[in-house]
């Protein structure tokens, strides 16, 4: 993994993939979806309204900045979210 976060200890629990713009990835049970990112990815998603990217600001669900877009349509906030098998995260072009 060469994400912008790394695990400094293993977390127990059973293995959740998901995919990052259809690449596989995993998470561990427990894992919220802005963790389980940015271990894959150095970020979430593009900036909207500028060329950059965006990797959450607050961590905690205040600041807005890490919502998220899954293939299917639904937009959710990373960083409240707990990994669910099969999620299919879209960064809109974020390289890995």
């Amino acid at each position: 993994m060469s994400g912008l976060f790394q695990r400094l200890v293993q977390r127990p629990g059973t293995t959740i993939p998901f995919t990052i713009d259809g690449d596989p990835a995993e998470a561990r049970a427990g894992d919220l979806l802005i963790a389980a990112i940015l271990l894959h990815r150095r970020a979430l998603r593009r900036f909207e309204f500028g060329p950059g990217e965006r990797a959450g600001y607050c961590l905690m669900g205040a600041c807005q900045d890490c919502w998220v877009e899954l293939a299917d349509g639904r937009r959710m906030r990373a960083c409240t979210t707990p990994v669910e098998p099969g999620m299919a995260v879209v960064t809109g072009g974020v390289d890995g």
